[in-house]
Formats: C-alpha cells, sequence, structure tokens
C-alpha cells in the first residue's frame, strides 16, 4: 500500500530569511525556529514545521494555509505588520506569498492532545469539524 500520510513540511521563497522571521513574529506569539542553516530557517510548529527558503529570485506560487488558534488575531495582526489583507482571512507577505489563515477549530487537521500539551494549547474542535471526521471514521 502506498498513501499520503501528511505533509513534512512546505517550503517557502523569501528574499530575506531574518524580515521573513521578524515578519512572522509580528504576527504570532512564541515563534521559535528548529534551525537554520545556509539559505533556510525551519520555523517550528509542534510535531511541524514551515520551511523559509532563501532565493535571489523568489517565487511565490499558488497559496498556503496555516492553521492557526485564532484567526482573526492573526489577520489582524498581519494587517499591523504591513501584510497586504485579500479576502476576510488571507494575505499576502512581503514577497507576494499567498497565505490563508484558518481556524484549528474549524478544519479536519488535528493534533493529538500529547502534541497540543507540549505546545502549551487548549484547543478544541467545532461540531461541524467533528462530523467531518467522524464521517471518515477518524473521530469518536
Amino acid at each position: 500500500m502506498a498513501r499520503f500520510v501528511g505533509i513534512n513540511h512546505v517550503a517557502v521563497q523569501v528574499g530575506d530569511l531574518d524580515a521573513m522571521i521578524e515578519f512572522l513574529g509580528r504576527i504570532v506569539d512564541g515563534l521559535e525556529l528548529r534551525g537554520r542553516g545556509g539559505s533556510m530557517a525551519f520555523v517550528d510548529m509542534g510535531d511541524q514545521f514551515l520551511a523559509l527558503e532563501r532565493a535571489a529570485k523568489p517565487v511565490s506560487a499558488g497559496h498556503y494555509g496555516l492553521v492557526v488558534d485564532d484567526q482573526a488575531e492573526v489577520v489582524r495582526r498581519a494587517r499591523e505588520a504591513g501584510a497586504r489583507i485579500v479576502g476576510d482571512h488571507d494575505f499576502l507577505d512581503p514577497w507576494g506569498n499567498h497565505w490563508q489563515v484558518v481556524e484549528y477549530r474549524a478544519v479536519q487537521f488535528t493534533k493529538s492532545q500529547r502534541v497540543l500539551e507540549g505546545m502549551g494549547l487548549e484547543l478544541e474542535k467545532s461540531e461541524k469539524a467533528i462530523a467531518e471526521l467522524r464521517a471518515k471514521g477518524l473521530a469518536d
């Protein structure tokens, strides 16, 4: 059998790693790097990470969905950090990458209770998200 299990990381190209790290640090609390080396920096997300890649000519492709604990607050902070807001909960970073902000409670994506505790988060799912997971046999 061969199946997709998840995403290890997504690499997003930017023109300046320090500027992008500073930008992300303005829109979320407690931003931490897993590591940094050469033209790469790795933003920690508990059991996942976001890879940032410095490129002389960054290419923005499609859009990236970020799962957050407070959608309205992250969008507000993105606006304050100078992001161009597109739609209700999407923004463009300084290099034109399109980020869509979705709230953890509203989507099927889940983290184990242990991972949430390790990240210092207390989050729950909406009834709609739980029903969607149940329909797939992924929730009690």
